[in-house]
């Protein structure tokens, strides 16, 4: 890769424009697989409050949809998880919850649980436009190359990417057969060894890039959308990137501009520092471990 020269201040003087560097979720890997205080571990007793919870929860027939933090009650494990929110939405940007006892729950219960527990991070949502509120993340043998597929329907590698939403979870019920490593890296970081290296591929995050929908088009919008993948809003940087619908963007729609050089380098770049050892954290998922993530700051990626 060839580095722009420029004057010795120059990259330090971008870098604090664009990213506060002291910011936690601007973590390297190393540093958080030797300090695992991004797990939260259920104890008996918080076992013992859910399922007290869940139960309330059916006997009211609430529907998944209704669940809050006002109606689903841990007053014992709140407090806990409210350290987890704010682990996910202002540290390091996200958070292991483990030890879920899935035994101890049927899957209505589980899923409950699951809301409960989702609940006290934020408000949930639909995940697609069938109004789906959970997501079942098993390969059902759909297209992967099929724009309107989820690709967490298939059995297709995930390449590092935001969701649509400012935190997702994800609750493992089984553990793939093989494969299906589930990794993550600091966006933040990643734009700080941009500013460092590359800092002329700055200002191209900060333009528009053309996203495809991939056919779930709310009213009143169009097939496609831009959006610049580097934000910079009241003092807080954010990233939002997902190359396949980018580059499905450019395969369908003929009319939108083509990417330049620039562009191509760019979204290169982000992926090979995505990927790189010093920045990619895997972790190994267990039945009943929960992962939130917050997308502004983080990107997500799975194996095949």
């Amino acid at each position: 890769m060839d580095n722009v020269r420029m004057q010795a201040d120059s990259p330090r003087r971008l870098i604090m424009d664009v990213l506060d560097s002291s910011d936690p979720a601007a973590w390297r890997a190393g540093a958080m697989r030797a300090d695992r205080s991004w797990e939260t571990w259920l104890d008996s007793d918080d076992q013992d409050e859910l399922e007290r919870a869940v139960a309330e929860s059916i006997r009211r027939r609430d529907p998944i949809q209704s669940i809050r933090r006002s109606t689903f009650h841990l007053a014992r494990l709140g407090p806990k998880l409210e350290g987890v929110r704010r682990d996910v939405v202002e540290g390091r940007g996200f958070a292991m919850i483990r030890g879920l006892d899935l035994d101890r729950f049927g899957r209505e219960e589980v899923l409950r649980a699951y809301l409960g527990i989702g609940s006290c991070l934020g408000h949930g949502r639909p995940q697609n436009a069938a109004g789906h509120w959970i997501g079942h993340v098993r390969d059902t043998g759909d297209d992967a190359t099929n724009p309107a597929t989820r690709l967490y329907r298939t059995n297709a590698r995930q390449r590092f990417h935001v969701d649509s939403c400012d935190v997702v979870g994800l609750l493992c019920l089984r553990k793939a057969r093989t494969g299906g490593a589930s990794s993550l890296c600091s966006s933040l970081a990643i734009i700080e060894e941009i500013g460092a290296t590359r800092p002329d591929l700055i200002p191209v995050l900060e333009r528009p890039f053309f996203y495809d929908r991939k056919e779930e088009v709310p009213e009143g919008k169009g097939a496609y959308y831009q959006m610049p993948i580097l934000h910079r809003h009241q003092g807080k940087t954010s990233v939002y990137f997902a190359r396949d619908f980018i580059e499905s963007a450019q395969r369908r729609f003929p009319k939108i501009p083509r990417l330049t050089p620039e562009q191509v380098e760019a979204l290169d770049l982000v992926e090979q520092l995505a990927e790189s050892e010093g920045l990619r954290l895997s972790i190994e998922f267990e039945p009943g471990d929960i992962q939130f993530v917050h997308n502004h700051v983080l990107l997500h990626s799975r194996d095949a």
